[in-house]
């Protein structure tokens, strides 16, 4: 469940325009463009001309129709002179956000004849002789692919492989700014589980780790439970998995503002999809005792019957829950007079929450919060990192538990976790993880620091 930032119902433009080289035009296109209710973020000069300078205003808008009459009042100012549209996102898109880049500059022959051949060829042989050094003399140890067959992207739902890679590749950057990983987009033309099984097992000797990302339930749990089973590197679906740490984390941050552990409460879970089967399981895990949920699919209802939960109607699961969690994608699904004095609410989809936080703290919750906060970002650059560092053969529960730990100990006082952008946290998670990969015994000892014999 990937956050969508405040102000995702708005657009964002460029408009480049050429304002007269003379004092006070600058302000007059300011003033309309706030006159047609528009708010600039943003002035850049792009040039100087003789009697024109160019310059780019970006602006948040309510639709394209806001837009338009912004455009039409800043054609009232005279000097001013409307030369393009341009679509900052577009923009930043264009050509793709990756690329793969040798780590060395190849400067002479010298260098080639060690990176290719002839000098190659010595770790070729070393690696045969002991495959566990491909973790030391190539990029596998450090490369994980970021697969998906498109048909769960965002709120987008069933929009294919090849429209879903704008998404993998902004996995991939956030793997490379936050924890220093390669994360390779890999896309998957179908949606037959054996299909997409066999795929991701020819593929996985190229990487240290398997992301799924974005395959719609419940196809997407036999998926990771069958990769996880035969593949002896970490496979993660990230939809399930990043959301519930971070959720968790929040949900230790929640309980605290209030006063109460949470262990011992009847647990909630409404909407049973990869996000919510996610969490009840990294929930019951965790040691709550009694998770009840609801989902409109029954298929889903009986996976999580079969997960430990209690499957009840959506009633019946606000009436019995101390703590409600949602991850349904239907805004509004929870009225005010559902909610009972003293609940904790939790209604993470988005843009659009089940109920806003003011509705349900009006109605008697004694905590809420929307899924603004709750972003899976948070957790899986640091999960995948320690696994890495690890060399771990899967990812348990254990060192999911560890990483939201971490999240939540980084949060000041009045947030439910911190922000994405503290990069401490990534390393912090990054370590927890990987001693609770130890601990919990799925790490493998490093071939270089084995003794011969």
């Amino acid at each position: 469940m990937l956050q969508i930032e405040k102000g995702i119902d708005k657009i964002v433009k460029t408009i480049r325009v050429l304002i007269l080289d003379q004092p006070g035009y600058l302000g007059r296109v300011a003033t309309a463009v706030g006159n047609a209710g528009g708010n600039i973020t943003d002035t850049h000069l792009v040039s100087y001309g003789f009697e024109y300078n160019t310059r780019d205003l970006t602006v948040f808008l309510d639709d394209e129709a806001h837009l338009q009459t912004v455009l039409a009042e800043i054609g009232t100012v005279e000097g001013v002179i409307i030369s393009e549209i341009i679509d900052p996102v577009l923009e930043l898109h264009r050509g793709g956000k990756i690329r793969v880049k040798s780590r060395f500059p190849v400067d002479s022959l010298a260098t080639i004849r060690k990176l290719y051949t002839p000098g190659v060829a010595k770790v070729c042989k070393l690696i045969e002789q002991k495959p566990e050094l491909r973790y030391l003399y190539t990029s596998i140890g450090n490369t994980v692919a970021i697969v998906t067959n498109g048909t769960a992207i965002l709120g987008l739902g069933d929009i294919g492989p090849v429209a879903g890679m704008p998404v993998m590749e902004g996995k991939a950057v956030l793997f490379d700014a936050l924890v220093g990983i390669n994360g390779v987009p890999i896309l998957i033309d179908s949606k037959d589980t054996e299909e997409i099984i066999r795929t991701v097992k020819a593929i996985a000797p190229t990487f240290g780790a398997i992301k799924l990302e974005d395959i719609a339930a419940p196809e997407c749990f036999e998926i990771e439970r069958r990769l996880d089973a035969e593949l002896d590197i970490p496979v993660m679906h990230d939809d399930q998995h990043g959301t519930a740490t971070v959720a968790l984390a929040a949900l230790l941050n929640a309980t605290k503002y209030v006063g109460k552990p949470f262990r011992n409460d009847c647990v909630g879970m409404v909407g049973l999809g990869a996000a919510g089967m996610g969490i009840s399981k990294l929930l019951i895990a965790y040691g709550v005792g009694r998770m009840v949920g609801n989902d409109i699919n029954p298929q889903e209802m009986e996976i999580f019957a079969k997960a430990g939960g209690v499957p009840l109607s959506l009633d019946e699961v606000m009436q019995a829950a101390d703590i409600v969690i949602c991850a349904t994608g239907q805004a509004d699904l929870l009225k005010p007079a559902m909610i009972r004095k003293g609940q904790i609410i939790l209604a993470l989809s988005n843009p659009r929450p089940e109920i806003s936080p003011e509705d349900a703290r009006g109605a008697g919750a004694a905590f809420a919060a929307d899924g603004r906060s709750v972003n899976n970002a948070l957790a899986f650059p640091g999960i995948f990192r320690g696994a890495l560092a690890a060399r771990a053969h899967r990812i348990c529960n254990r060192m999911k538990i560890a990483a939201a730990r971490a999240i939540a100990a980084f949060a000041v006082t009045g947030e439910l976790v911190p922000s994405i952008l503290n990069l401490d946290v990534h390393q912090a998670v990054a370590a927890a993880v990987e001693r609770a990969a130890f601990e919990a015994g799925v790490a493998r000892p490093r071939a270089e620091d084995v003794p011969e014999g």
